[in-house]
């Protein structure tokens, strides 16, 4: 479904990424995490072409969906109309057919009570809902979602996290950038480990968690026992 050859990314003369290699597979759930600026994000808009690398080769073989930290809504549109307003204006559907999937999709996430409402007046993690259901409207094959609960409170973590699972479970491919360790270890078949813009390790949850082969990642993976109060084991 992805496949990443040798990429690398530049801002200015900070090197982001450096000579990424990965391949995808159909129905896979890939989980990328390590410390901040590592280049998790910088991947993943790669990825979708929010950024264009400097060199290498990346291929997709289906439609993308991508879900933001900051949920990247209109505040002066209803929640109906950031759901319609790509499919009407970019895919050229009509209003009512745009109406119709966006409907089905805010239903999905369990918003559809407040289509007619405006992005203030939701709960933060009914922001991020509605920003799923967004990009589900497209019908996506791959969804890509960039620490989709960081700018959440924590009673609203959980919420979201479901419907990613659910997604999960509906044989979407999915790749998450998250810090939530819990959710990794219960969801990927692979976690990407990421430092200074390379993999340095991938491996299975199991593998991952039991027995990190790379000190930084064992460093990591104790920081976050220490933050999250060993809540993920």
């Amino acid at each position: 479904m992805i496949q990443l050859k040798a990429v690398n990314k530049y801002f200015g003369k900070f090197q982001a990424l450096k000579d990424i290699n990965l391949a995808i597979a159909a129905k896979e759930i890939i989980v990328i995490c390590g410390p901040s600026g590592s280049g998790k994000s910088t991947l993943i808009r790669c990825i979708n072409g929010l950024e264009r690398q400097y060199s290498g080769t990346i291929k997709t073989q289906a439609k993308i969906g991508m879900c933001f930290q900051q949920f990247n809504l209109f505040p002066h549109l209803t929640v109906l109309q950031n759901c319609t307003l790509s499919l009407i204006t970019m895919h050229k559907l009509s209003k009512l057919r745009s109406e119709e999937l966006a409907r089905k999709y805010l239903a999905r996430v369990k918003i559809l009570d407040q289509q007619y409402k405006y992005p203030a007046q939701l709960s933060g993690g009914q922001q991020q809902r509605l920003a799923i259901a967004r990009s589900l409207t497209i019908d996506p094959q791959i969804m890509l979602f960039d620490e989709p609960t960081s700018a959440l409170d924590p009673e609203m973590i959980r919420e979201v996290l479901e419907i990613i699972v659910d997604l999960a479970n509906e044989g979407m491919t999915i790749v998450c950038v998250t810090h939530e360790m819990r959710f990794a270890r219960s969801i990927a078949d692979r976690i990407l480990f990421m430092d200074q813009g390379e993999i340095i390790e991938q491996a299975s949850p199991e593998q991952f968690f039991a027995n990190p082969t790379t000190n930084r990642a064992k460093l990591f993976l104790s920081n976050i026992m220490v933050a999250d109060n060993n809540r993920f084991i």
